[in-house]
């Protein structure tokens, strides 16, 4: 039975549906189908619009598709889509009628240029990452009557999964070939299914031209937007998702006047505000190349084309990579980042964490809990993490760490890890550990490639500014992660975010 609050919001979502949409699904003996029944049954129940049924036909585990108007919509799903996946199924149901958050114009057309394509992806319900991906190939598929999309819950598939050697969630399949591992958004994806699909979208587009750009939706690049709309200018901000690294973060208890919160919740209040504003939104998307002259000429990954007068960069920061042979390789077959989505893949095994600062150390912790064995591989001579965590490290008596100790390849079998190498940073000898996984966690690096000749940079990648988040380039400005002010906090990149628009605004005005 589905909770009565969960009942009363889903009355009240589904209110929009104009369409005829059913949950079909087939008879089963497995365990787990009176649960499923029931789930779509309870949804099924909210609205007038949705029914739910059986189809002729037996399947061996839980599986359902939804169609609209008795025709497949193209997207399925084998397992129970409960927790964090239970989201996904209602994006879907509202997805099929064309309802939702949708992509922009031009975003869509490009979608509906993906050739031909049968997607699978495989995902734990315990996993953060998942729903994003899953969502996205799933909006893809409602909008490409070419592509179907089916989520697959790993505890209803392990011969599939031993099959493919997977070893990460959410792991994207086509024709049993591993398209993507791990955490993806839609700009990741929409360039893998082109170039693995083809496309028949037009190779670039002109978005015409506003008075501010802003590149990144997190909290530097709303507030900024938003301090920009409301002086009246033309503004549009480009992100490859709206809330960017906060996403990814579970419990926000430092942000003031709000005693706690979580990334998720706090990127869907900034796109709400946001949304109070004439701001253009360009989601999905990912800047490719930045030229100044009369204004400022942003290009985008997809081909399309901005002109500004000026421009915010509020990019951020991703994951540091260790940039070594058989990291890229086995992605997802044994090398992750995530240890809460990819640990389970690993109970029982031996593993290594690379890194030991704080992110390290707790993953560590963490993974001790599930994994046979874990050893934290340090570059330095000693480990960074506080001492509190590395007290509890030390007292795990599966766990252990190296120091002075430089990774310099991960090994495998062409399936999966089944070694790391690093280089004693004293002696110079190579050391080989055999293990089933390898976690990286070695920091952040701003996300500023894009725009080097263009603006000033110290050796770390981050862009320089002033005390008015001006860069060295007349006309652009930055703010938040990507830049040398101190402390990366998220009251701290609004602040700069509102500096940047204010700047923006003022220097404008002067001309």
């Amino acid at each position: 039975m589905l909770d009565q609050a969960i009942v009363d919001q889903l009355t009240v979502v589904f209110e929009k549906l104009d369409d005829s949409l059913a949950l079909v699904y087939q008879k089963s003996d497995h365990a787990k189908q009176g649960e499923l029944v029931e789930m779509l049954t309870g949804v099924a129940e909210t609205s007038a619009r949705i029914t739910a049924r059986e189809a002729d036909g037996a399947s061996p585990v839980p599986r359902f598709w939804i169609e609209k108007n008795g025709v497949e919509v193209g997207i399925a799903f084998t397992g129970i889509p409960g927790g964090h996946e239970f989201t996904s199924l209602i994006l879907a149901i509202l997805n099929g009628d064309g309802k939702g958050k949708l992509p922009d114009k031009p975003m869509q057309k490009r979608i509906r240029g993906i050739g031909r394509a049968t997607i699978r992806t495989f995902v734990s319900l315990s996993c953060e990452n998942c729903p994003e991906v899953v969502q996205s190939l799933n909006l893809i598929a409602a909008l490409n009557s070419d592509v179907t999309h089916e989520m697959v819950d790993g505890e209803f598939a392990q011969g599939e999964i031993d099959r493919l050697s997977i070893q990460g969630v959410p792991a994207v399949i086509a024709s049993d070939k591993l398209l993507s591992s791990g955490a993806a958004t839609m700009a990741d994806l929409l360039p893998k299914l082109e170039g693995e699909f083809g496309t028949s979208a037009e190779d670039s587009a002109d978005l015409g031209s506003c008075d501010v750009a802003v590149i990144g939706g997190g909290p530097a690049g709303a507030t900024a937007a938003i301090y920009t709309a409301r002086k009246g200018m033309k503004t549009v901000l480009i992100t490859d998702r709206l809330g960017g690294q906060l996403q990814d973060t579970k419990s926000i208890e430092n942000f003031i006047s709000v005693p706690y919160t979580e990334g998720p919740a706090l990127s869907a209040n900034l796109g709400q505000h946001m949304s109070a504003y004439d701001i253009d939104l360009l989601e999905h998307r990912r800047v490719s190349d930045v030229e100044t002259g009369d204004g400022v000429r942003i290009e985008m990954e997809s081909g399309e084309v901005l002109q500004a007068k000026t421009l915010v960069v509020t990019t951020g920061a991703k994951w540091r990579e260790l940039n070594v042979p058989g990291e890229k390789e086995y992605l997802g077959r044994g090398v992750a980042f995530c240890p809460h989505c990819d640990g389970p893949y690993y109970k029982g095994k031996d593993i290594a964490v690379i890194g030991g600062g704080n992110s390290g150390v707790e993953a560590a912790i963490d993974l001790a809990g599930i994994v046979a064995s874990v050893v934290v591989v340090e570059y330095s001579d000693e480990l960074k993490a506080d001492a509190v965590l590395v007290d509890k490290l030390k007292s795990l008596p599966n766990a252990s760490f190296v120091v002075n100790a430089k990774t310099t390849e991960i090994l495998g079998d062409d399936s999966k890890v089944t070694a790391l190498v690093y280089e004693n940073r004293e002696s110079g000898e190579a050391v080989t550990i055999p293990l089933a996984g390898v976690f990286v966690q070695i920091g952040l690096i701003p996300n500023s490639k894009f725009l080097s000749g263009v603006v000033e940079m110290n050796r770390y990648g981050e862009i320089e500014i002033d005390d008015k988040c001006r860069t060295s380039a007349k006309g652009i400005y930055a703010a938040g992660d990507v830049t040398t002010v101190p402390y990366k906090q998220i009251v701290v990149a609004m602040g700069e975010g509102a500096k940047a628009g204010l700047a923006a605004f003022e220097d404008l005005m002067v001309g």
